[in-house]
């Protein structure tokens, strides 16, 4: 996924102060730096100061990027920095009562690398997705419910025998499989095998 032509096509379009660019490289990355947030423990409030300041540091820096597809890992790495900046800087007040503040849990958890990889998955997903047919969209969405739709149900919902439900479910997987992104996606998870 390092050479997403997407992601080189969003920075490149940033570069030239596209605001829909712009939006469209916060919605997608928006959850990789929560994320990381998260696994440093932060405050919701803290989150949220650490994301304010990786986004200026992204427009102060986006023009000296030197490889538009390191987006993803810059966003990491400048994610991670932040939060031990904040972290530190938490440590140097002077605890009330002599308590001290948790240590951020960084060795142990999931891998940054394997986070960043599933984030890019789930934004393939989105984004193909979004381009099935409006009853695809319903269909799939209604199965991966939590708890799922029933078949009885999603036949009443659509309009379509019950029967029918099974058969409409494997097409669009089967058109969600053939969009671009998502061959591409396999294929490269085929190969490191």
């Amino acid at each position: 996924m390092r050479d997403d032509a997407t992601v080189v096509a969003l920075v490149e379009q940033a570069r030239t102060g596209d605001k829909a660019a712009w939006d469209r490289i916060v919605e997608r990355y928006a959850p990789l730096v929560w994320s990381i947030c998260q696994r440093h423990r932060l405050s919701d409030a803290d989150a949220e100061d650490v994301g304010a300041n990786v986004w200026l540091r992204l427009v102060e820096r986006l023009e000296t990027l030197r490889e538009p597809a390191a987006l993803p890992g810059w966003l990491v790495t400048t994610t991670r920095n932040e939060c031990l900046v904040l972290l530190r800087g938490k440590q140097k007040q002077v605890p009330v009562e002599h308590e001290r503040l948790p240590e951020p849990d960084i060795g142990t958890g999931i891998d940054l690398d394997e986070a960043l990889v599933a984030q890019e998955r789930h934004v393939v997903l989105r984004t193909a997705f979004a381009e099935l047919s409006e009853k695809c969209r319903r269909l799939l969405s209604m199965l991966f419910d939590d708890p799922p739709t029933s078949y009885t149900d999603i036949a009443a919902q659509l309009g379509m025998p019950i029967g029918g439900v099974g058969p409409n479910r494997m097409r669009c997987l089967e058109q969600l499989r053939r969009r671009p992104v998502v061959a591409a996606l396999l294929a490269q998870t085929a190969g490191r095998r």
